[in-house]
């Protein structure tokens, strides 16, 4: 993937994510602390004191910005967003369309704000990131936990009293997002970095069957967990929503599309055209980033066309259900 790392808080080259037979590994995130609503963890709460870094092209930060939109909270917790393309020093800020300059720290590089936080840093620089401007370091870098944190804790904060994490469902939330964290959410990346033929059979194979028991439940439900939106949707989302474009050609997920998929497909629009998601979303950052941010997946790093995907369609899932 060539996507750099740091080790004691120097930028270095890095070897490939995979295991010995060829199988893509996700390494875990390192910051893990936690804002309240009271401020019990150290951190509390509050309008302008956090700042979000993202990239639009990453699914992880995407869903982070999603649950910024949906639940009001523009105004409170300001963002930055990097290039979508990866270079030789990682993500970039900058001021092209669709990027937003990191404003709060003045940085170029993603990287400089991890050593600005630990000057001692190994390990990986990735987005989202989540920073406090107050006590200038990154609170969280995990994006289920950001957006668990944005939904529960910032709620007397958030302009809009919707709750996508309700008391009653709570378990089956839990239980929806670990069901489809690792056969799809993280199954085109197996798939897509898989350096041996078995490992990619076996990601593509699981991420298949995970999108054939999903469309067989949006049969007889509007949402994975029922007839509401919940957070399980918005993980879920930023993945369909990259499929077609990228992970069908460029991963080699290619069994089927989602627009094959009739339920998956109404879902998909569903939500795009949920207030605030749309807004989100931008597929040319999306394109650009995976097709030039692995040349090894994409020696020529050519950007395709197509295709044209017609997210603004009637979805009808509103009276199916």
């Amino acid at each position: 993937m060539g996507l750099g790392v740091l080790i004691e808080g120097k930028w270095v080259s890095e070897r490939d994510q995979e295991d010995e037979k060829g199988r893509f590994v996700r390494p875990n995130t390192t910051f893990r602390s936690t804002i309240t609503a009271d401020g019990s963890s150290g951190f509390k709460a509050e309008s302008n004191l956090y700042h979000l870094y993202i990239s639009l092209a990453c699914p992880w930060a995407h869903r982070t910005l999603i649950m910024r939109q949906i639940k009001g909270l523009a105004d409170a917790i300001s963002v930055s967003i990097v290039e979508p393309v990866i270079e030789e020093q990682g993500w970039e800020f900058s001021n092209a369309p669709g990027c937003i300059p990191d404003f709060v720290n003045n940085a170029h590089y993603l990287w400089e704000i991890y050593v600005q936080a630990d000057r001692h840093y190994s390990g990986r620089v990735t987005v989202p990131v989540l920073w406090d401007t107050q006590t200038k370091t990154i609170v969280n870098n995990e994006s289920r936990e950001i957006i668990r944190m944005f939904d529960t804790e910032f709620g007397s904060i958030a302009r809009n009293k919707i709750d996508l994490y309700p008391t009653e469902l709570r378990s089956n939330i839990d239980q929806t997002i670990d069901a489809i964290y690792q056969p799809i959410n993280n199954g085109v990346y197996r798939a897509g970095f898989a350096t041996s033929q078995s490992a990619y059979e076996e990601g593509v194979t699981d991420l298949f069957e995970a999108l054939n028991h999903w469309e067989k439940v949006l049969g007889s439900q509007r949402y994975l967990c029922g007839d509401r939106l919940t957070e399980a949707d918005i993980y879920l989302f930023t993945t369909l929503l990259r499929f077609d474009a990228v992970y069908y050609v460029h991963f080699k997920c290619n069994l089927q599309r989602i627009v094959d998929y009739p339920n998956l497909w109404g879902y998909l629009r569903d939500i795009y055209q949920y207030p605030g998601v749309k807004e989100t979303c931008n597929l040319d950052h999306i394109k650009q980033h995976y097709y030039k941010s692995h040349p090894k997946v994409n020696p020529t790093r050519l950007v395709p066309k197509g295709p044209i995907i017609d997210f603004e369609g009637e979805h009808g899932r509103d009276r199916q259900h």
